[in-house]
């Protein structure tokens, strides 16, 4: 009985140090008065709260307002500097690892890029070590503890299985690839002290992606929306309450592999006439290529600049065509989810949009139901090209918010491997 009372207790400070930490991370800095509202805490509560996460280093202040009549009240806010995340984009053609301190701020950048190996799963393996290494060199003693690692990948992620977290990526190859217990003895042969002790999150990019933007870009204040990520692949994060969407297996948002023409062009994933054989990066200049267009470069984002560059006709034809296809594809995701929002990101998806969004929302008002679109906003992402490896980041970030900033077992360390000194 005893022991259940303590585990009460327990979990009752980790939900009041989670309500203050995600208040102040997400509208901070707020005050300790501010704060009661917000939260539904009595005054007290607060300020034991308040008391811990100052003792844990993980606020700091902030400044101070007015009162109406009595002492200036401080304002609080998380303390940036207090731990740090590491994002890691398995892309299309490189591996980008970025770490961050606590209010994604880049702290440190490692790429590799993806050569003919493609994305042979030991040579991504290889790639995500390096980059983490580089990265955790590169921090200085301010970057604080490290929070976490999330890695987004193409393809359909599986969680919870015997071999942790398995990746089925279709469109490059693999098959049931236990990517987490491949980076798991990664890091035990070369950042021991990171395993197994770090968390190692893993999810789709576009998931990732979703999240980012639903955080603190164009999703933002949405309750249902759909994030888009255009690259050469092409998947969506469908967001129904305020939360991802994942369906019975944790495939949901493959949008890419709709199909938006019966018997129609081959996709990479093997099947004819999906979207994204004809919206995705590669399938455009493919179809740029045949109508008689010059591609200059072999680097995608290069070739894709140069067609929207080009104003010979070859080059519009294909734009118009996109810009149709493309709006029937989401006129799809309006016609199913009702969202609020559906935002374009991704690489592609923001070049093209840059360019071809106008078009893109009447073809999508034309093959869409007209109740439904007539709530329904389009709009590109605001994160940039680098919203996936920011979204990858705000895995562990979302778990060390949920645990009001508490960790399992000792404070994981930064490892400086080259150097072979720690950092606590």
């Amino acid at each position: 009985m005893a022991e259940r009372h303590k585990r009460t207790v327990r979990d009752l400070r980790r939900t009041n140090r989670a309500a203050v930490l995600r208040r102040l991370y997400f509208e901070g800095p707020l005050s300790r008065q501010e704060l009661g509202p917000l939260t539904a805490l009595s005054s007290g509560s607060i300020s034991n709260v308040v008391a811990d996460l100052l003792a844990d280093d993980l606020l700091e202040e902030a400044g101070s307002v007015e009162s109406d009549g009595g002492r200036p009240r401080t304002l609080l806010r998380v303390a940036p500097h207090s731990g740090c995340l590491i994002g890691v984009d398995v892309g299309e053609t490189r591996v980008r690892v970025e770490l961050f301190d606590l209010a994604l701020k880049e702290v440190a950048r490692a790429q590799r890029p993806l050569d003919d190996a493609g994305h042979d799963a030991d040579r991504v393996v290889r790639h995500v070590l390096d980059g983490l290494g580089t990265v955790l060199d590169a921090a200085g003693p301010p970057a604080g503890r490290l929070v976490g690692v999330g890695i987004a990948v193409p393809g359909i992620v599986e969680h919870d299985t015997p071999d942790g977290t398995v990746v089925h990526g279709q469109t490059i190859g693999w098959d049931a690839v236990p990517l987490e217990a491949r980076l798991r003895r990664g890091l035990q042969r070369e950042l021991p002290a990171l395993a197994p002790e770090v968390p190692l999150l893993i999810d789709n990019g576009a998931r990732t992606m979703g999240q980012a933007e639903m955080w603190f870009g164009a999703g933002r204040g949405a309750k249902d929306a759909v994030i888009a990520l255009i690259g050469s692949g092409v998947g969506a994060c469908v967001v129904t309450a305020g939360e991802p969407y994942g369906g019975a297996t944790s495939s949901a948002g493959e949008w890419g592999h709709t199909v938006l023409n019966l018997g129609g062009r081959t996709c990479r994933c093997g099947a004819l006439g999906c979207l994204e054989a004809y919206v995705g990066a590669g399938a455009v200049l493919s179809r740029w290529r045949e109508a008689g267009g010059v591609q200059h470069d072999t680097d995608e984002e290069a070739a894709l600049a140069g067609l929207l560059a080009s104003d010979g006709e070859p080059a519009e034809t294909v734009l118009q065509e996109t810009a149709e296809y493309l709006g029937a594809g989401i006129a799809d995701l309006v016609n199913l989810f009702n969202p609020e929002r559906i935002v374009l990101g991704g690489w592609a998806g923001l070049a093209l949009g840059r360019r071809l969004l106008p078009a893109v929302r009447r073809s999508a008002a034309r093959h869409a139901l007209r109740h439904p679109a007539a709530s329904t906003v389009i709009e590109l992402g605001r994160l940039g090209p680098d919203a996936v490896t920011v979204g990858a980041a705000t895995l562990p970030l979302r778990g060390f918010l949920d645990a009001g900033g508490q960790q399992e077992g000792p404070p994981r360390m930064l490892i400086k491997r080259r150097t072979g000194s720690v950092q606590h």
